[in-house]
């Protein structure tokens, strides 16, 4: 009876390198990986307080730019 040929498999990535390089590489890019995600949070947390900053600067400039005109209006038109 004839066996079938056997095919050479490709190293699964589960299973674990004993590679010193591969090892060392793995973990740097972990740590980029976690690197990533903490800088991630921390924009999306920074996000939140930028929007309520620009959207008090840009309340703060109309209500300037309102008392300015109606400042204006009262001086052309003597009210």
């Amino acid at each position: 009876m004839a066996y079938p040929a056997s095919r050479v498999t490709a190293r699964d990535e589960e299973t674990p390198s004993l590679d010193p390089a591969e090892i060392e590489r793995a973990y740097r890019r972990e740590r980029a990986r976690r690197r990533a995600r903490v800088a991630h949070r921390e924009y999306a947390r920074n996000s939140n307080a930028r929007f309520w900053v620009v959207l008090a600067v840009l309340s703060l400039m109309t209500v300037l730019i309102a008392l300015v005109a109606f400042h204006q209006i009262q001086q052309t038109f003597g009210i």
